[in-house]
């Protein structure tokens, strides 16, 4: 006989915790609330009415349905549409999933509207079911969701990458069609729009068909709105583009003289910097929006990514207990000395039985998952899995390639044991590289990356009793996670276990020993070796090694109310109001110090624009001089070097006169074109030093460093006390360059302290050797090495003057300044020494090889950016 139900009064929750207990759950659902779940979901209870709350859950601490009963909650106290929304397809599917073995009642809707089922539809817009979609179904030109009152972000973290990429026209140069790579045409027409912002050898080096081997990473910013006629050049443009970016530009049109262009070789990114989501009526008008994040972290990461302030940020209580998400064991292969770190790296796949390779980029991801394959394994790509992880998880032996899915993935127990994390993920896109690059404002992206390498971390340890290796792959990633400032923000139990492996891999006397640890982390259900050999030393870490907050983050935080303000204004043209904000946020950004100086820089040279462009609407000369003056402080604010002077002038605005140093390379540059050069003599030098620079003989390596400081206009040489580095660049007193090389270390391991240590005395040594108190201001020592990893010892003790350079810069910039010469050396005749000068200044700027470039270009990495 069919069970017959009564109908009944609806039951008052108090909270969902109270909901939790009568939700009628089917087989597979979880056997009950973990008690940090419950302190979370009494907390959430006082702030109903907040408009903005972010509630904190770590990965693999029960996040998804803590969300779900907050969504359920509301749906039946309030009889209110809620959207549960996920950044993907394939996470909204696992929601879904969840939400039925959890007996609560939910409609999945993904894809395009036209496809949605009607009846669940129907269900959402009664409220007789919270709807669990994507974020594109929100924030895009033409939302078809009825209203919501609540709307639940899963993986919050994670929304800069899902809302901007909604409010932005990303174009490619090359399009895959047909197996290969096409040029796309678009690429050309919207260069051609922003064309007279860049300089002539940038553009040359564009439109090349093949990219020059420096200009690769170089992402140059292009502000349309101060450059006659741009904004309508580049609107027409856009207007005319097909496809996806047709709807992108649709959601930024309105405000396109509010965007910035993000330029470089392999791409050009329209979009402005905040999202203005306040346009989005499915957003602004819901009563609640809630924002699930595995950290809240500091610096206004969330309000950035969703253009909203005044979030209420609940964090575990204190003295709430989360459970340990599993235990990872990481391996730098890089870091062991004098090993083959790919051939180590493809053991310990072997080893593992299968891997998911997680990388920044697509091409990468499958690259490294092919290389690091067995023989006869599988080797699947995001069209393999984009609906579900159950054809990889399912694999005996296999690879999985994945560009920036480092949320979202679930491999728990034996479906995969091995993550491989190829790429530092600080340039997700163009803009993200333009700020971790030229800018020298990283600490904007910090709280993203490291959230990015936590969760990708954990793609495999999805519970207490989990166990997976994390392999590190990447030079730059092995770097990235030895800084004491990436270390000391990560939770203690994190901390612990990269520096266990860290040390770990360091000590391994060969492959052998590295491959035994494995072995003995893997065998943990038959062998105790881990449990009372390497848990102690983790143990005694995690007490050692407390959770801080970055230097700098907390002037972030307080800035991004302004931020916000500042960028909702330049939307709507309010101009003037805009600079005031964006005045305002870079003085509060100051008070970060030397931290937060590049995203400072950032700031004030908006408020030039935005003064310059309400100046010119109302004819007002003093605000054309406060923003001249503003771009000067720009300047000033980030040092030689600066980005700013990149940046196409204003209408009516003075050029800026050389800096000191630049002015010194440029006369002696000039003076020597004058004297005379002789060709057959320079060409020979050059080949010396492109040579020299090749090397790994200290013979031969050491006279090209000399060599190519000469090429730079710099009194070049190797100083003659013992002790002292390798060639030294002096342009006069305004700045010098020690270059200590260490061209003979092979490429694994690290650089030992004892050179840094070294290193760290250079600057003292040449001044006393020069008779002088100190070296000037602004001065580098630069550590050349093809090593992947310093010592930890040695990153702790550098000195702020000291920097990490590979190889390949040092070649890269001979490239450059070669070709400087040879632009020189065919335009020098008939020019008077004043003529040259000109002519040199503009030839060194546009090859970025001015020493104040040179500077910016090898100081990139200090080895301990918290170094005081």
């Amino acid at each position: 006989m069919a069970l017959i139900r009564t109908p009944a009064g609806a039951p008052s929750y108090a909270s969902p915790e109270d909901l939790y207990r009568d939700l009628p759950r089917r087989p597979g659902a979880v056997p009950g609330l973990w008690s940090h779940q419950a302190d979370i979901l009494r907390d959430y209870v006082g702030h109903v009415s907040d408009p903005d709350v972010a509630l904190e859950l770590p990965t693999g601490t029960g996040k998804t349905l803590t969300g779900l009963l907050v969504a359920e909650w509301s749906r039946r106290t309030r009889r209110e549409r809620v959207v549960y929304a996920s950044p993907t397809k394939q996470l909204a599917r696992q929601v879904a999933a969840s939400a039925y073995r959890e007996g609560i009642d939910a409609s999945l809707l993904i894809g395009r509207y036209t496809s949605w089922d009607p009846v669940a539809q129907d269900r959402y817009e009664a409220t007789d079911a919270i709807a669990i979609t994507t974020y594109s179904s929100i924030f895009n030109s033409n939302p078809h969701l009825a209203e919501p009152a609540v709307i639940l972000f899963d993986d919050a973290h994670a929304g800069e990458q899902y809302v901007g990429e909604q409010y932005a026209v990303s174009i490619r140069r090359s399009l895959r069609q047909d197996g290969g790579w096409v040029h796309n045409d678009d690429y050309d027409q919207i260069l051609e729009a922003v064309a007279p912002a860049l300089d002539g050898v940038f553009l040359e080096r564009l439109r090349a068909p093949q990219p020059d081997p420096s200009v690769g990473d170089i992402v140059r910013l292009v502000i349309p709105l101060r450059q006659p006629g741009m904004v309508r050049a580049l609107g027409t443009r856009l207007a005319g583009l097909d496809g996806p970016e047709k709807f992108s530009y649709a959601m930024i049109g309105s405000g396109l003289a509010s965007c910035l262009v993000y330029v470089a070789y392999n791409g050009i990114l329209i979009r402005p910097f905040i999202p203005p989501t306040f346009q989005n009526p499915l957003f602004s008008r819901a009563r609640q929006r809630l924002y699930l994040s595995a950290t809240l972290g500091g610096g206004g990461e969330l309000e950035r990514a969703f253009g909203r302030t005044g979030m209420i940020k609940l964090s575990l209580p204190e003295g709430s207990a989360a459970p340990r998400y599993g235990r990872r064991f990481f391996v730098f292969p890089e870091l062991a000395e004098d090993i083959d770190s790919d051939s180590l790296a493809k053991s310990v796949v072997q080893q593992a039985g299968k891997a998911l390779v997680l990388s920044p980029q697509t091409e990468r991801a499958m690259k490294e998952a092919t290389d690091l394959a067995q023989p006869g394994w599988p080797v699947l790509g995001i069209g393999d899995v984009e609906e579900s992880m159950t054809p990889f998880a399912n694999l005996t032996n296999g690879m999985c390639g994945l560009a920036g899915r480092y949320d979202g993935i679930d491999l728990p127990g034996d479906a995969c044991r091995l993550v491989v994390m190829a790429g530092l993920p600080d340039q997700d896109n163009l803009q993200e590289r333009f700020f971790a690059g030229r800018a020298r404002a990283s600490l904007i992206l910090a709280e993203r990356v490291r959230t990015r390498i936590i969760q990708g971390a954990g793609r495999c340890t999805r519970g207490p009793g989990d166990i997976a290796l994390v392999l590190i792959k990447d030079p730059a990633l092995s770097r990235y996670l030895g800084r004491p400032e990436t270390l000391g923000a990560l939770d203690s139990e994190l901390q612990a276990e990269i520096r266990f492996g860290r040390e770990n891999s360091q000590a391994a006397q060969s492959a052998a020993d590295v491959l035994e640890n494995v072995t003995t982390f893997l065998s943990q259900g038959t062998d105790d070796q881990w449990r009372t050999l390497a848990e102690p030393a983790l143990a005694d870490y995690r007490r050692e090694m407390p959770q801080q907050s970055p230097p700098g983050s907390a002037a972030l935080t307080a800035a991004v109310e302004f931020e916000v303000r500042a960028w909702a204004s330049a939307n709507a043209g309010a101009w003037a109001d805009a600079a005031a904000n964006a005045l305002e946020a870079a003085r509060i950004v100051g008070e970060g110090g030397n931290e937060t100086r590049g995203y400072r820089s950032y700031w004030l040279y908006l408020a030039a624009v935005w003064t310059d462009q309400a100046a010119e609407q109302t004819n007002d000369a003093t605000g054309r001089a406060t923003a001249d003056a503003l771009v000067r402080q720009a300047e000033a604010t980030m040092g030689l070097g600066s980005w700013v002077r990149e940046m196409a002038q204003f209408p009516a605005m003075p050029a800026s006169a050389l800096e000191a140093p630049d002015a010194v390379a440029v006369a002696a540059i000039a003076a020597k074109l004058a004297s005379g050069v002789n060709q057959g003599s320079h060409s020979r030098m050059v080949g010396e030093m492109h040579a020299g620079l090749q090397a790994t003989s200290p013979g031969q390596y050491e006279p090209a460093l000399t060599d190519l400081g000469k090429l730079l206009g710099a009194t070049a040489y190797k100083p003659a006390p013992s002790g002292r580095c390798d060639s030294v660049w002096l342009w006069d007193n305004e700045l010098w360059l020690a270059l200590e090389a260490k061209s003979d270390h092979v490429a694994s391991g690290v650089v030992p302290h004892d050179d840094v240590r070294q290193a760290n005395d250079q600057l003292r040594l040449l001044a006393g050797d020069r008779s002088v108190p100190m070296a000037p201001p602004e001065s580098a020592t630069i550590l050349i090495s093809p090593k992947p990893g310093i010592h930890h010892d040695g990153v702790v003790g550098a000195e702020s003057h000291v920097h990490f350079a590979a190889p390949l810069l040092l070649q890269e910039i001979a490239h450059d300044v070669a070709s400087a010469w040879t632009d020189l050396l065919a335009r020098r005749q008939g020019l008077t020494e004043a003529q040259l000068r000109d002519l040199a200044g503009s030839v060194f700027r546009h090859r970025g090889v001015l020493p104040s470039q040179v500077l910016e270009r090898l100081t990139r990495e200090p080895i301990n950016s918290m170094a005081q």
